[in-house]
Parts: C-alpha cells; sequence; structure tokens
C-alpha cells in the first residue's frame, strides 16, 4: 500500500509518529490484520511492528483480537477522533492544573527574584528586542496591559482593532478597573458590537495615523514594522523597548492628534 508523504505527515496532528501513520493506515485499509502483514503493507521492520501496534492499542487507535495468531482490528477514525481530543482535553486539564499548583510553591517566588534581580543590573536600554508572530505580539501585548499602572495607549488599523476588541477586551477591563487610562486610535467604517462593548472601558477615536503600536506608562513600546493588510500574521514582527525618553515623545505627538480630533468623527 503507498500512502502519500504529505498524508502521513498530516496524520502526526493525530499524536502519532511516522511508523505509526503507516501502520495505522494499513490496518484501516484491511480493517482486520496481523502484525506481520501489516510490516510488510507498510514497510515497517518487523521488529518494530509489535511496539508501534502496542502504542497504537495504548492511545486508542487499535484493538487487539482475541485468538490466535493475534489479530488487530482498527477502530473507525471517527472514534478516533473523538478519542485524541477526549485525550488532549484531558492533558492540557493535568497541566494547568500543575501550573496553578507551581503558583502556590516557592518556585515561582524564587524564579521571579532572580529576574528581578537579573533586570535590575541591566541599562533600561538593553530591555528591547524583536517579536516575531502575531500571537507573540498579541501575548506581548497583553503583558504590557496587565503590568500598567497609569496610561495604555494603543494605535492600530481597522481590522486591527476588531480583532483587539475581542482579544484583549478581558485585560482592558481589569486595567480600567485598577484606574488606568486607555486610549486607542484607529480608523472606524463600522461600528461592531465588540468595539461597542470596548467604549465601555476605553476612549475610542476615529483616527488613521497610519501606524499600529501600543505605549504602557510612557515608558514601554511595542512598534510593528508593517501593515498588518500587507504582511501574513505569521511573519507581523514588532520592535519592543523599554525607555522613557522616547515613549514620552511618541506619547507627546499622539496626544496632539488625539487633542486634533473630535471625540466621535
Amino acid at each position: 500500500m503507498i500512502v502519500q508523504k504529505d498524508f502521513l505527515n498530516k496524520l502526526k496532528d493525530f499524536g502519532i509518529n511516522s511508523y505509526e501513520a503507516k501502520i495505522w493506515t494499513a490496518l484501516l485499509s484491511r480493517g482486520v490484520s496481523t502484525a506481520g502483514e501489516l510490516s510488510d503493507i507498510a514497510n515497517v521492520p518487523r521488529s518494530r511492528s509489535y511496539d508501534v501496534l502496542e502504542s497504537l492499542e495504548k492511545k486508542g487507535f487499535v484493538i487487539m483480537k482475541l485468538g490466535k495468531p493475534i489479530k488487530y482490528i482498527a477502530v473507525p477514525p471517527k472514534e478516533v477522533v473523538e478519542r485524541v481530543k477526549k485525550n488532549i482535553k484531558t492533558e492540557a486539564e493535568t497541566s494547568m492544573k500543575m501550573i496553578d499548583e507551581i503558583k502556590k510553591t516557592e518556585i515561582l517566588n524564587d524564579l521571579t527574584t532572580l529576574h528581578t534581580q537579573g533586570v535590575d543590573l541591566l541599562d533600561p536600554s538593553e530591555l528591547s528586542g524583536s517579536v516575531k508572530g502575531r500571537d507573540n505580539l498579541y501575548d506581548h501585548l497583553n503583558m504590557m496591559i496587565k503590568e500598567a499602572e497609569e496610561s495604555i495607549i494603543i494605535v492600530t488599523t481597522e481590522e486591527g482593532l476588531k480583532r483587539k476588541a475581542d482579544f484583549f477586551i478581558r485585560n482592558l477591563r481589569k486595567a480600567k478597573e485598577r484606574g488606568v487610562q486607555i486610549r486607542i486610535a484607529a480608523p472606524i467604517t463600522k461600528e461592531t458590537d465588540a468595539i461597542k462593548e470596548l467604549r465601555k472601558i476605553a476612549e475610542i477615536r476615529n483616527m488613521d495615523l497610519s501606524a499600529r503600536f501600543c505605549i504602557s506608562d510612557k515608558s514601554s513600546i511595542l512598534f510593528m514594522m508593517a501593515h498588518d493588510a500587507d504582511i501574513h500574521e505569521g511573519y507581523d514582527v514588532g520592535i519592543w523597548v523599554n525607555t522613557d525618553f522616547f515613549a514620552n515623545a511618541l506619547t507627546q505627538l499622539f496626544d496632539l492628534a488625539w487633542k486634533a480630533i473630535k471625540v466621535k468623527a
């Protein structure tokens, strides 16, 4: 049986390796088969086929048939998907529980102390770097929002505003509750429900500054290097820098543009 490599690679999303993918697809094509037969069909060494089938059995992909010679039965793919989903959920819940437990131990305090002491030794100009990929950019933005004590300025595109209205609403609301001033500037042609909700916690003005950046507490800046319409989210890049001088200067320029626009354009 010949199975394309691209197809086998996609099966890795099921949490199985290449040998397991070959054996499983071979068994699916037969329904019931012995380890030796599957080894020949899938072109997997016989010395490995039993280990592979044992692993697939534990993962719920196959069932060992009673009797001799030992044969294996393929579990229907739809059922396998449900089992994989259940296993992923269980593993995620276990990992989350473990992380929550770590928060209660001295380990987190020790790690935080190490980081704080290390940062204290650095010149502020050294706290800068590039952040690649929109997921990582949003994680960094979330961190800036969570750490803000006085002010948050966000300048973005119209599509960016729609995404941020969904992605950051929770932490922006918490920032508002602790007294942080939140101002957001973006071109707005259509009011969505998410944007309306965002207006309850942030002052939003219709401004097209042709830029994408965030300033936190007039000290930390994350500046995106390209318009989001011109770049794939996986290749989105931002520059993060911790500098009072530049952050204050950029905030002053933003204030001039902000005051020149009516509350609702």
